[in-house]
């Protein structure tokens, strides 16, 4: 292996890192998920020590005691980010600065220590600067997981005194099988995903797991996503099971569920609304309610529905089936606003549009 120091990190190289005619097999087709890269970042932290031992080396598994305090109190977050080949060959990533604010964020909210933006920024390069022969041509996408987690040997309930940072990478096609399709949402009745005073404003794994039962009761009854009403009267539509919610009207109106501490806020939902009001559209973010959406679907004046989020980024919503029965949204295809607002974010992040918001960063 090659050892070398770069800024605060210690870099070595793997001694096996996955072949170039390999690798391009692999990228051909990459899924979502299933391939990663060669390499990971750690940065570890102890309770009067602080960050310490940054490292960039070979992509292998931890080694933890079944007494680690994560497996037993969840303590742990993670982020979802992309970076991208530009069209003219530069490596930039979408609002990394963003991801590392939440990251931050929901460190806070899950007890842990915060690590410095700067230094999350500095992680996530350098991750993409090793393996950027992983990053696919094209709308794919070098998809990046930088997440922390509790490290410390004991059973307590309590904060751990030690945590492991890491970033991982697994380059990204299709988020649905179907690509861009529209997609058919299950109204969960009967599970909720987050309740005020709760983590639903945090990106942690417990939220995640908590909306696995009501994934699976939507694939149950042939849906790809389930969407969550509010924990307290089940009548106001929050989010799906990790995307958030715009709904657009023949007027020029768009709503989306506002940031109450029960919804995620989306980078790529907070991305949409500027770029919905700079196409002259007046973005409303207030609660909306499922009595409502079915009655303005089937009046027409509601026209699109699209769901957005990092891995998706914006995909068309279809259908609604609940246990109440199915209503369709427009023409249960993609819409014209759902289809310009995907090209031009894709464009952005791409380079294939000018970024007049300052969003993309080179590396």
């Amino acid at each position: 292996m090659d050892v070398e120091q770069k800024s605060r990190f210690t870099v070595t190289r793997s001694s096996q890192a996955v072949a170039a005619d390999q690798r391009a097999i692999l990228l051909a087709d990459p899924g979502f998920g299933r391939i990663f890269t060669d390499h990971m970042v750690t940065i570890r932290y102890t309770e009067g020590q602080g960050w310490h031992s940054h490292m960039v080396g070979p992509r292998e598994p931890f080694q933890i005691d079944p007494a680690c305090a994560v497996l037993h109190y969840a303590q742990e977050i993670f982020e979802g980010m992309k970076a991208y080949r530009l069209s003219d060959g530069q490596i930039a990533m979408f609002r990394p600065e963003e991801n590392a604010r939440r990251f931050a964020e929901s460190a806070e909210r899950m007890a842990m220590p915060a690590l410095p933006e700067d230094l999350f920024l500095e992680a996530v390069a350098e991750l993409v600067k090793i393996d950027a022969d992983w990053i696919p041509e094209g709308e794919g996408s070098l998809y990046l997981r930088p997440f922390l987690f509790a490290s410390e040997t004991f059973l307590g309930v309590r904060p751990s005194n030690e945590y492991i940072f890491c970033v991982i990478a697994s380059p990204a096609g299709a988020y649905f099988k179907g690509g861009s399709k529209a997609v058919t949402l299950w109204v969960s009745e009967h599970y909720s995903r987050a309740a005020r005073g709760g983590t639903g404003a945090a990106k942690c794994g417990g939220n995640y797991a908590a909306s696995l039962i009501a994934q699976k009761e939507a694939i149950g009854h042939g849906c790809d996503q389930v969407v969550f009403l509010d924990a307290v009267e089940k009548k106001w539509i929050e989010e799906l099971g990790g995307m958030n919610l715009f709904f657009v009207f023949d007027d020029g109106t768009v709503i989306t569920p506002p940031l109450t501490g029960t919804i995620l806020p989306g980078i790529t939902r907070d991305s949409l609304v500027h770029l919905l009001r700079e196409e002259g559209l007046n973005v409303r973010e207030e609660p909306y309610s499922i009595d409502q959406w079915r009655a303005d679907a089937v009046k027409g004046n509601l026209i699109e529905t699209m769901a957005c989020g990092t891995a998706a980024v914006v995909t068309p919503v279809g259908s609604v089936v609940g246990p109440d029965g199915e209503f369709s949204i427009g023409s249960g295809g993609t819409g014209q606003i759902t289809h310009k607002l995907r090209e031009k974010l894709v464009g952005i992040q791409t380079g294939a549009v000018a970024d007049f918001n300052g969003w993309v960063v080179k590396l």
